[in-house]
């Protein structure tokens, strides 16, 4: 007889699922539990979020976040204490909405979406991502290069919120409360200071696409991305709470502030200073200089804290290289190491590694770069290497056709 028992819901035979639980006229299956729970928790408990729904984050103190910085980013300590004030308040702001709708007083706090400006290598994606790594909240990049308007070859503004969605398998909630890194910001500048006849498709037209994502509105997205069609189906995202980190070289912008500072006065022309190349004009950014650049005064409104990254010395290369938690070296010798191969590398060595990377002008991003021609031959043969693989001068000079 018990053979013969099936479930009520699927219909299953005993035989074909792990268990069954009896009722007074009837039994349900393990697999039927499963999808009732499931269908529980999407329906019911997402429209009844709990009550400290808003509470999950574990928000750290502004010390406590550039604390947390420093083993990942060498130097910038102005950039790193900006940018932690700005996500603190951020975060407090979402934390204490709910409290404060409860209260007499209204007072709405705006959102402080952080523009990040510095030369290509010198951190400013590893800033974003270090900080969604303390607050474990949901990280996305977007590339604006890659936006034009609606109706154009390319993508819409919607899909950066779409890359933020997958980060978290689709998950409303959490995405609504993340991350998302805007690289390449300055590529969407506007392209002539004069009207034109024609479409700026990747220009300004972008930058008014992008006003409503960054200040906060109910946004349609496709799920998976790309152009938007009549029959999809869209997800819909609250963007209010979520922080948006964008980031840009900004390429000629120092030119644009150093015409601002260093006016010629009345009369006989003087002469520059040899040091004004050396100069870093970025720490004088206003507004203006941004909207010369080619941002519409709207775009810069959305990014009230602005902040910019020094330019690497070999001094700082040379740190990022080995003292970091995450450093370049530190992870090479971690791969040589599960083979059980310890890595030992000269000071010499390293030198020559930031000569080449500071001559190129390549960042951070430059030092991986010669690092994998050193170590490529060694990984390649790493069955022949017995126990100790040391690196000096005279290796990194050959490896990199050092002249």
């Amino acid at each position: 007889m018990e053979d013969s028992l099936k479930c009520n819901f699927c219909g299953k035979n005993q035989n074909n699922i792990t268990f069954l639980i009896s009722g007074i006229n009837g039994q349900i299956c393990n697999l039927c539990i499963e999808k009732i729970y499931s269908i529980i928790q999407k329906k019911f408990l997402v429209k009844n979020p709990p009550e400290n729904h808003n509470e999950f984050i574990d928000i750290k103190k502004p010390r406590e976040i550039k604390s947390f910085l420093d083993k990942y980013v060498i130097g910038q300590n102005e950039a790193k204490k900006i940018i932690s004030v700005a996500v603190y308040n951020h975060y407090k702001r979402i934390q204490k909405r709910h409290k404060n709708n409860k209260s007499s007083t209204n007072i709405e706090i705006e959102k402080s979406n952080v523009l990040l400006i510095g030369k290509t290598g010198t951190g400013k994606t590893l800033l974003a991502k270090s900080i969604s790594r303390l607050l474990k909240i949901p990280f996305a990049i977007a590339d604006a290069t890659t936006l034009t308007e609606a109706g154009y070859v390319g993508e819409d503004v919607e899909s950066i919120l779409t890359k933020l969605l997958q980060s978290v398998n689709y998950d409303i909630d959490s995405a609504e409360r993340g991350i998302i890194f805007l690289d390449e910001i300055d590529k969407i500048s506007r392209k002539s200071n004069n009207p034109s006849i024609t479409r700026d498709v990747s220009g300004e037209g972008v930058q008014q696409a992008l006003l409503k994502i960054l200040e906060g509105s109910i946004i349609n997205v496709p799920p998976q991305g790309g152009r938007k069609h009549p029959d999809q189906k869209m997800i819909q995202i609250n963007t209010e709470n979520i922080l948006f980190i964008a980031g840009g070289t900004f390429d000629g912008i120092e030119k644009i502030i150093s015409d601002r500072i260093e006016t010629n006065p009345i009369g006989f022309v003087s002469k520059k200073t040899k040091n004004t190349e050396k100069k870093n004009y970025l720490k004088n950014i206003l507004s203006e200089d941004l909207n010369k650049f080619g941002l519409i005064p709207e775009i810069i409104g959305r990014f009230p804290v602005v902040t910019y990254l020094n330019p690497l010395n070999k001094n700082m290369l040379k740190k990022i290289l080995v003292e970091p938690k995450n450093a370049l070296i530190k992870q090479y010798q971690k791969l040589f190491d599960m083979d059980h191969i310890s890595l030992n590398i000269t000071d010499e060595a390293l030198n020559i590694i930031v000569d080449k990377t500071f001559q190129l002008g390549l960042g951070a991003r430059g030092l991986r770069t010669f690092c994998e021609k050193i170590f490529l031959d060694y990984m390649y043969d790493i069955e022949n290497i017995n126990r100790t693989l040391n690196i000096d001068q005279n290796v990194v000079k050959q490896k990199l056709s050092y002249s």
